[in-house]
């Protein structure tokens, strides 16, 4: 059974007249968990809002408070490409929330092999002081500092095609939480390098294959396989946290990767291995193509539900295999002759 929570006030989230963010992208998201047609393999269920301690767990209070401010007046512009509407706060406060809800609603029940979250606006670019790259709250970062206060572990794998610089800078310099993520470079946001391992106590827990446009589905599998997955092995997470953004597929407005829908399967299929039985959650970070969105969500909850939904074939023959051979020099042989 597929935990799948969202809710139509992600609607109301307002980035602007003609923005890439718009509520079109939740729209084909859902078609798309309807598309794979599996109805009774899908639970659904509503989130709540994320609290202020849990936010400022992530995110400073002074920033919390800014953002107060701005959404009293009626919303705003925050950076360049970030805009408040008068609801995005207490959106962004749900989307956040909706990670929340699915993690205490798997740990508090064996029926279900995952969760997924249909939410916006995406989180991971969202700093512990800055909004950024259409993010206001980072919904995953929140949901894994909620669950290492527990004293567990967390792993958290990004796939969206833009590097999770928020995600990445709110666990730097902490054991308890792995993140690894695969994106384009050189492209927005400039951050997620080969040699971003983390600092101080965290040293160890970053790892990123930066990957260079035309890069195809096959060249990051291979980067779960030889890098990513045999990292996660040695951490041992208690949970998996999926950023899970459909930006890398071919047809996407803003980014150069060439995967498919298909790809996406393949890579939720490798991680659904990787993360522990009914503790993985995805969350839909970017995707700005509606039809890739609509396909490569049915081809996901095809993956997590066990009923294969090819939409799209898997992808194969483009370029950055030699930096996923430089990443598993880096993390996986060093490491063992370290040990």
């Amino acid at each position: 059974m597929l935990l799948v929570v969202t809710d139509d006030r992600f609607l109301d989230h307002e980035a602007g007249p003609s923005h890439p963010e718009r509520p079109g992208r939740l729209t084909a998201a859902l078609d798309g968990i309807r598309l794979a047609g599996v109805p009774e393999a899908v639970t659904w269920r509503s989130p709540r809002l994320a609290s202020d301690q849990e936010i400022t767990a992530v995110h400073e209070p002074g920033y919390l408070a800014r953002m107060n401010e701005l959404s009293a007046a009626g919303g705003g512009r925050l950076d360049a490409d970030t805009l408040m509407g008068p609801m995005s706060l207490d959106v962004a406060r749900l989307a956040a929330g909706a990670v929340l809800t699915a993690v205490d609603e798997l740990a508090s029940s064996e029926g279900f092999r995952a969760g997924y979250c249909v939410v916006r606006p995406p989180g991971h670019h969202a700093t512990p002081d800055r909004a950024m790259g259409f993010c206001l709250f980072n919904s995953v970062a929140i949901a894994a500092r909620s669950i290492a206060t527990t004293g567990q572990k967390v792993a958290i794998v990004d796939f969206d095609a833009h590097h999770g610089n928020g995600t990445q800078d709110a666990f730097f310099d902490d054991p308890a939480v792995f993140y690894a993520s695969i994106h384009q470079s050189p492209w927005y946001p400039g951050t997620g390098k080969l040699s971003d391992i983390g600092v101080g106590a965290g040293v160890g827990t970053t790892l990123n294959v930066p990957l260079p446009r035309g890069a195809t589905g096959d060249v990051a599998l291979r980067a779960l396989d030889d890098v990513i997955g045999p990292a996660l092995d040695s951490f041992d997470p208690d949970w998996l946290l999926v950023s899970a953004g459909f930006d890398a597929h071919r047809d996407d407005p803003l980014t150069q990767l060439m995967f498919s829908a298909g790809d996406m399967a393949d890579l939720m299929g490798r991680l659904l291995q990787l993360g522990a039985p009914g503790r993985v959650v995805a969350v839909l970070e970017g995707g700005y193509d509606l039809a890739a969105i609509r396909l490569s969500s049915a081809a996901l909850v095809g993956c997590l539900t066990d009923t294969p939904c090819r939409t799209e074939e898997s992808t194969s023959g483009g370029p950055g295999t030699d930096i996923v051979e430089s990443a598993r020099r880096l993390h996986i042989d060093e490491a063992r002759d370290d040990a």
